[in-house]
């Protein structure tokens, strides 16, 4: 694919997502699921109330300001509610939600092709980003998990940047990306998993590159007696790495962008990717605490902590739409975010309304967060697959010599798949001790990872000589683009018989 053709289809994947997003923004003039707090929330700045939120506030400082543009704005302002404490329009307190949402497919694209320079999987990275139902609906509403996504995903590209570059091109690059890291802590606490990742690519790195300078035998870890008599000899190595970084050899200039992370040294790592976000977070604190001054900086943590320890465990009882870690990758359990009935397409939609008796509605309107379905299932199958690729790697040569090898030039897919797998266990498995009730949009940070795997398979397979496996990759893509057209309707909440919605109701835990 040459440049002009990806830029081309970069600028279509955007307008779809900007289309998507934005049309009929004001169709359901109300609060749809969450937007009860957080538009709220936005609103309760503008107008000095305080307020205790479960959150770190800055999603609720942008909803707030897209409320007050929004409100000034000549259009958008047809249907108006007072919902949120004052009267606005839905329009006001959504149309930043959506911009920012349609900008999230380009960010994965960037992501993708820092990884391994091909136009195509970066292309299809971002289609298959702009594809997915829960980033659609999640961007229509004023609710905050985009925002927790975009400025996780900035602070990976920004590093992936500072890898490509040197000097003090570099050093700008790694604040951009303790920035967007710190932002993406201060939206939600689980956006820490994506600060997780990086530190756990880097480490992984280290061990890399440690297990491969043994000098003995760069490639094999033999006796234990080897590994304790050399270890010495490479933490000293390693030491005189992290101090004087700067100083690269040849063969370093001609590492992939992941390898290069051993050109950032422990202290450097901890003060742009640790302190860096530290203060950017305590920063976005401080309007909010001069607004709510019944706690401090210390108390209102203990009193957010105390909140989501209090919340029960992942059962039907907690709330209807509770589903544990496990569930997510297979989409076990999607939420309906807004569901109304009507007699006819005609009838105005109203959440006032009673619901009409089972079996004689006509018409339903049903605003589902639900993944793409085959999107997530492919792309679950990808990152197994790389999975497994990497442990093969190691196994097989272990199988043949009894003795564990690391390659000594590892391929730029061998380093991209150890990105993803590792960022999206980190983004994963920290859920795994959780005990409060969660749901399925906590997976979005995860996910993200899922979607580029499951872009590089396709790219894999649009590569090779043989025109069956060819025709995989055209196949899945077919199936990724075909499923988000048929479940369209209910992620833009279009108006559905009963029979086309239980067609799109393919389990019952997804009702």
């Amino acid at each position: 694919m040459t440049k002009k053709w990806f830029q081309i289809g970069i600028l279509g994947v955007f307008l779809l997502s900007l289309c998507l997003r934005f049309w009929g923004l004001e169709r359901f003039n109300t609060l749809v699921f969450d937007e009860v707090y957080f538009a709220k929330f936005g609103n309760n700045y503008l107008t000095n109330t305080p307020f205790f939120n479960a959150h770190p506030p800055l999603s609720q400082y942008i909803i707030g300001i897209g409320i007050w543009m929004g409100s000034h704005l000549p259009f958008g302002q047809d249907t108006v509610n007072e919902l949120t404490g004052s009267v606005r329009s839905p329009w006001s307190y959504r149309w930043l939600n959506a911009l920012t949402g349609s900008f999230i497919p380009l960010v994965v694209a960037a992501i993708a092709y820092q990884l391994n320079h091909r136009y195509r999987f970066a292309l299809l990275a971002g289609l298959f980003t702009a594809c997915d139902g829960f980033f659609l609906v999640e961007s229509r509403y004023a609710l905050n998990n985009i925002y927790i996504i975009i400025f996780g995903l900035l602070g990976q590209w920004f590093l992936l940047l500072g890898l490509n570059h040197q000097n003090q091109q570099r050093y700008w690059y790694l604040v951009l990306a303790g920035v967007s890291f710190g932002a993406s802590v201060a939206t939600k606490w689980n956006g820490l998993w994506f600060l997780l990742g990086a530190y756990l690519i880097w480490i992984a790195a280290y061990i890399i590159r440690g297990i491969q300078s043994f000098p003995d035998n760069p490639n094999l870890v033999t006796s234990p007696a080897t590994v304790i008599r050399q270890t010495k000899i490479f933490l000293n190595n390693w030491y005189r790495k992290w101090v004087d970084i700067n100083r690269t050899s040849p063969e370093i200039a001609l590492q992939t962008p992941l390898q290069k992370l051993t050109q950032i040294n422990i202290f450097q790592m901890l003060f742009y990717l640790g302190i860096i976000p530290a203060i950017v977070y305590s920063i976005i604190w401080i309007p909010h605490l001069q607004l709510d001054r019944r706690y401090g900086f210390i108390a209102v943590h203990q009193k957010i902590l105390s909140f989501h320890l209090q919340m029960g465990g992942n059962s039907a009882d907690v709330h209807p739409y509770c589903a544990a870690w496990y569930k997510w990758p297979l989409m076990n359990r999607p939420i309906a975010y807004y569901y109304q009935t009507a007699e006819s397409i005609n009838q105005p939609l109203s959440v006032l309304q009673p619901p009409l008796p089972p079996g004689t509605e006509k018409i339903i309107y049903d605003v589902h967060a639900m993944g793409n379905p085959f999107l997530w299932w492919f792309g679950v199958a990808a990152i197994l697959f790389l999975a497994v690729m990497l442990v093969l790697q190691v196994v097989i040569p272990w199988l043949q010599k009894k003795q564990l090898v690391v390659p000594a030039n590892m391929t730029v897919n061998t380093w991209m798949s150890l990105y993803l797998i590792l960022n999206y266990a980190a983004n994963l498995l920290p859920w795994v001790k959780v005990t409060r009730c969660v749901f399925m949009y906590h997976y979005m940070s995860a996910v993200v990872f899922v979607f580029l795997a499951i872009a590089w398979l396709v790219d894999q397979c649009l590569s090779s000589y043989y025109r069956e496996i060819r025709a995989v990759g055209i196949s899945i893509t077919f199936l990724i683009l075909a499923a988000f057209i048929f479940w369209m309707p209910i992620y833009l909440g279009l108006p559905l018989s009963p029979e086309s919605y239980k067609i799109r109701m393919w389990f019952n835990t997804w009702i």
